[in-house]
């Protein structure tokens, strides 16, 4: 299944549903406490502050992400990645838990159709609730693992909506590591989706060993995200994200720059810089269809600290031409076959104009 249409099943799942579809919010961030979007209820938190009265108590989005927090990672496993689109669900005050991971268990079991045997549950610690709901949707405690607070309780990073949450990973099979759950190997048990059950305030301070949770919000919401990519992976049987339709023209183009073919995931240096070049390339490509420019600070710092290490690790293996303006192209162009994503059909549009 390729990307336009694992978007629009999604889309049209939840739009049938009730859920009004909006637009994905720019990556660059209107909130002072971020640099840019990275995660698909940004655009929500007057919302879930209750500063906001939402036009609808339903929502759906693909929504256009940029994180660099595991930046040393991509090229380092099959599933990290700079720059990719979350297909989120959100319920501002209407339902909770039990909907909501019906609905989840629905879409990958039967709209996508997912074999539920090989889908894991993560819950955080003390969340009984959400094992209990679990449990009634069919799926076996020994495939249900309660979880700390680094993984199954999100925030935004920085103070604002945050809430236990529920997460749903495919085992990929012995090929990726040994058995155990998410709990012991997360390369082999891939998360998918993470059901947010947004409830609580984030204080100050605070990193992935805990943070002061200070209050309740004005109602009970829902916060999901699907990655894209990482679905793909699992619907287009590859090893990694830069091998589905996303990316593997760039990849592609890639090879012919260095002039010999991908080693495969080998833990090389070699690997490593082949797939940071491709990724670097897309979120390069996005920042700057949504007007980040290279400077010394914000969001320009990121944009370009993503380009130098981009250009480095091309250099490292034997480009001495130009890189950037050839692989970025090919970005737009995949957009142009209607593969690359939303939010940078502006750049397509403009005849000579390219990243």
């Amino acid at each position: 299944m390729r990307a336009p249409e694992i978007r629009q099943k999604f889309l049209d799942y939840f739009i049938s549903r009730g859920h009004s579809q909006l637009p994905s919010s720019p990556l660059v961030s209107d909130d002072p406490t971020l640099l840019l979007t990275n995660a698909g209820m940004n655009q929500f938190k007057p919302v879930f502050l209750g500063e906001v009265t939402p036009a609808s108590p339903r929502a759906t989005t693909v929504q256009k992400c940029v994180r660099t927090v595991d930046i040393e990672n991509v090229g380092r496993t099959t599933r990290h990645v700079t720059f990719f689109e979350m297909l989120g669900n959100f319920s501002f005050g209407d339902y909770f838990k039990p909907e909501v991971i019906s609905y989840a268990w629905e879409v990958l079991t039967e709209v996508y159709q997912l074999p539920p045997d090989r889908l894991w549950v993560t819950v955080y610690l003390d969340d009984d609730e959400a094992v209990e709901v679990w449990r009634r949707i069919g799926v076996p405690a020994d495939r249900i693992q309660r979880l700390g607070w680094a993984d199954n309780y999100w925030s935004m990073g920085v103070p604002g909506p945050c809430g236990p949450s529920s997460e749903i990973c495919y085992d990929r099979g012995p090929a990726y590591g040994e058995p155990g759950g998410p709990a012991v190997n997360d390369e082999r048990y891939l998360e998918l989706w993470n059901l947010v059950f947004m409830q609580n305030i984030r204080g100050e301070g605070g990193d992935k060993d805990g943070f002061a949770v200070v209050g309740e919000l004005p109602r009970r919401n829902i916060d999901t995200g699907l990655g894209l990519d990482r679905l793909a992976i699992i619907l287009q049987d590859v090893e990694s994200i830069t091998q589905t339709d996303l990316l593997a023209p760039t990849f592609e183009v890639v090879e012919d720059l260095v002039g010999r073919r991908f080693p495969g995931h080998d833990g090389t240096e070699a690997s490593v810089s082949y797939q940071v070049v491709v990724d670097h390339a897309r979120t390069i490509a996005f920042l700057i269809a949504d007007g980040v420019l290279p400077s010394n600070e914000g969001s320009g710092y990121v944009l370009r600290r993503l380009m130098r290490r981009a250009i480095r690790h091309a250099q490292s293996l034997g480009v001495t031409d130009l890189v950037l303006p050839t692989i970025t192209t090919s970005v737009v162009d995949n957009l142009a076959r209607g593969v690359a994503g939303t939010g940078i059909g502006e750049v397509a549009d403009r005849a000579g104009q390219r990243p």
